[in-house]
């Protein structure tokens, strides 16, 4: 390990330390454990405590402290009003202060802990199709739980709108370059399909959609499922809330697409638009679609939504969020690739697969 990276793990370490003592929690810390996927730049731990417990800790510095304690606080009262149902214990809930998530700040670094949640059964790295048709049908009834609760969640001041604003003022300015790691005709790609996207959203009047609690990076890494005599299963828990946003639960789906198809979980991976198209993809949609039915304009909307992921998590937010060399790695992938291909591609396949009217454009 380098001296940059001993001094960063350090520094973690010490943040993480600070907030547990103003915590006030008696117990002390006697091991960390690494849990983090070492491919961002938060630290997740387990934390040994004194008594034998354990909790989860996470620190970071990537983004915004105040969106990432606004997002933990509606995190916490979707968690708090799915109480009574299937879900009440799907969501890791945060230790709390006052009633309200506690969450360590220094002007620089922030923490935050979560009780630890119990881990169930796994599903395996590529899903058999009734599995795939078993999760469309889970995903959907989670869909609709939280969609339930959502008028009582109040949204967040990031948006996609907003955030697909600032990218696109960002690809005007001179310092684009530079800030993006892009040469001035890729810059000009990306404005191009920022452009595309804002006029998406205007033209489909996406602002009037229904929004919910979405959490966007589904993996097979960060939830379980309680498995059935019979070998179906259900939701069991979940972790990980980078990207918890406040949306159309359109967001959620290309990540759903990747965990539903045929190359399952890789240790290399690239942001194509493949799974969107694979049969297994399909069926997901078809079980998904039987609980909690989409509409043709929602379905057409999962080209804008994959546009938004590439532009927003890899484009203009990948340098914060995802280790140097795997940032310009998606990222290259991103403007020589994803990008250009995007266009030519027909999601109203995925509209007559549903049997909806594919009139709507």
């Amino acid at each position: 390990m380098s001296d940059d990276l001993r001094e960063l793990e350090a520094r973690h370490r010490g943040v993480i330390e600070s907030a547990w003592r103003d915590y006030g929690d008696r117990r002390s810390i006697t091991e960390f454990v690494e849990l983090s996927a070492m491919v961002s730049t938060n630290r997740v731990y387990r934390l040994v405590l004194s008594d034998g417990d354990t909790v989860i800790a996470k620190s970071s510095n990537y983004g915004s402290f105040f969106l990432f304690a606004e997002d933990h606080d509606r995190l916490h009262r979707t968690s708090r009003l799915l109480e009574g149902g299937p879900y009440e214990h799907f969501m890791a809930s945060m230790l709390t202060a006052d009633g309200r998530p506690y969450i360590w700040y220094d002007g620089e670094m922030w923490a935050v802990f979560y009780r630890e949640v119990q881990v169930r059964d796994r599903l395996p790295a590529i899903l058999t199709e009734s599995q795939v048709v078993n999760f469309g049908e889970e995903v959907a009834r989670f869909h609709r739980a939280t969609a339930a609760v959502a008028r009582l969640v109040p949204p967040t001041s990031k948006t996609v709108t907003s955030d697909a604003i600032a990218l696109y003022d960002l690809t005007a300015s001179r310092r684009a370059p530079d800030e993006l790691g892009l040469d001035p005709s890729r810059v000009n790609l990306v404005r191009r399909h920022t452009h595309r996207f804002l006029m998406a959203v205007r033209d489909c009047g996406y602002d009037y959609w229904p929004k919910m609690p979405v959490l966007i990076d589904w993996n097979l890494g960060n939830f379980s499922v309680e498995m059935d005599a019979d070998g179906s299963f259900r939701l069991f828990s979940r972790w990980d809330y980078d990207w918890f946003r406040y949306e159309s639960r359109l967001l959620d789906f290309y990540f759903l697409s990747r965990v539903s198809s045929r190359t399952g979980d890789r240790s290399v991976f690239t942001y194509g638009a493949h799974p969107l198209f694979e049969p297994r993809f399909k069926l997901f949609l078809r079980a998904y679609h039987s609980v909690f039915p989409l509409s043709a304009a929602e379905v057409l909307f999962l080209k804008e939504a994959y546009r938004f992921f590439l532009l927003n998590y890899v484009v203009r937010e990948g340098r914060f969020f995802f280790r140097r060399d795997i940032w310009q790695h998606l990222l290259i992938d991103v403007v020589d690739r994803h990008l250009p291909q995007l266009d030519d591609l027909d999601f109203g396949e995925l509209v007559t697969e549903l049997g909806l009217d594919s009139g709507i454009a």
